[in-house]
This record gives structure tokens, sequence and C-alpha cells, in this order.
């Protein structure tokens, strides 16, 4: 008998730990933490340019060119109302230094990112994030990326899951975190490609996506979280 009660008892410590080897966090599309903007800016490849890094900073949502419909997201290609060289290559005719216009190619790739991010709480976690592609016109200049990025303190470093979206239905990612609460989680799309002239935007397309429903397995989710967002 004791050694059935000792195997029991195993068998319960062996569930327990695998129980809390699984713990993680799910997040979906959601207005109230997907609301950051990120960009960076290169050079155009190769015949163009040499595709160099150029800059980065925080930038407007909507500046992005990212809209929700109630829960909702629709990305666009970026667009530039500055019509200098630096961002519009001068073909047709145009004459340097404002090249910018209808028609004009974009001199930019721009990695336009709108994400959420959590510092601390989801250390140690899977963190899965999960979304629903409804509706895909993008043409091949842009790419879309769906992300999980497990950033160091001071930003110098990440771990990172991504996902191409490239066609209407589910997508889901998951990155086992790191056990540190001073690093950044964020999870979110990077819309990349050349910014495009504003009346140019609609021919290149758009993305939209929506919550993923499925019933969560989990034993968290971001509910659990959504408080620590201060808007």
């Amino acid at each position: 008998m004791k050694r059935f009660a000792i195997a029991a008892a195993l068998l319960l410590l062996l569930t327990a730990a695998g129980t809390a080897v699984q713990a993680g966090t799910n997040v979906t599309v959601d207005p109230a933490a997907i609301n950051l903007g990120y960009m960076n800016v290169f050079n155009l490849p190769a015949p163009w340019g040499d595709g160099a890094y150029q800059w980065g900073s925080a930038w407007g949502f909507v500046d992005l060119t990212a809209v929700y419909a109630g829960n909702d997201l629709t990305l666009g290609p970026n667009h530039i109302g500055d019509p200098n060289e630096y961002w519009y290559r001068c073909v047709d005719g145009a004459v340097p230094p404002n090249c910018g216009g209808p028609g004009a190619p974009g001199n930019k790739i721009m990695e336009a990112n709108a994400y959420a991010e959590v510092t601390g709480p989801l250390a140690g976690q899977t963190l899965t994030f999960t979304g629903m592609v409804e509706s895909y016109s993008l043409t091949a200049a842009h790419t879309v990326i769906a992300f999980i990025k497990d950033f160091a303190s001071d930003f110098s470093s990440f771990n990172q899951s991504t996902v191409v979206l490239s066609s209407t239905g589910p997508f889901s990612i998951s990155l086992a975190t790191v056990n540190d609460p001073s690093r950044h989680v964020q999870w979110g799309f990077q819309m990349v490609g050349p910014d495009v002239w504003i009346t140019d935007v609609d021919q290149f397309g758009s993305i939209t996506i929506g919550p993923y429903n499925e019933i969560s397995t989990k034993p968290t989710s971001w509910g659990a979280i959504k408080s620590l967002y201060h808007q």
C-alpha cells in the first residue's frame, strides 16, 4: 500500500511540474494592448541603394498606417508627404530635390512596427500570440510579419518568434521568454516595404487582422495582465 501511495504522490508531483513548465499567457489582437508604434528606416536595396539602416524612432500609431475598427486592425503601406528626394526616387523627368508625387517610387524601406510591450510579468513564461487574417490584398512590394520579441533590459539584443502573413486565415506563434523581470516583451506586427505617395496607397493593398477566439487551454490569459497598461 505504501508503494502505491508513493507512486501516486510522485505522479501528482510530476503532473504539477509539467503544468508549471507549460504555464503561459495567450494574447491576440487587442486595441488596448497593440497600440504602440515604432518606425525603422532603411535605404533601398541594390540596385537603387545599399540597404543600410538609417534611423529609428517612436511613431504615432496611425502614422504607421495602422487603424482599428473595433478589435480589427488594418495595416497599409506607409506614406510620406515630404516630396524630397530623400523619400522618393527621381524618375520620369522629376527634377531634384522634390521628386515626390503621384506615381513616384519610394526611396526608403519602412519597417513599421505596431506592437504591445510588457516589462516584468511575462518573464519565464511561454507567450502565445494568435490572430485571424480576415482580408489580404497587399502586393509583393510589402510584407507583414507577426512577431513576439523578448528584449534585453537595454534593448541591445532580443530573442524572437515570427511568421509571415501572406493570406487569410489564423496564425499562432509562441516564444519561451527569459526568466528576467528586467526584460521587455513585445508582440505585434511589422509592415515592411517602400514608402508610397498618399494617392497611390490603395493600389498597394492592405491587410486586416482580428482576434482569434479559439478557447484557450493555457492557465493564464491576456486579461490577467491587461490591468498593467495605462492609457
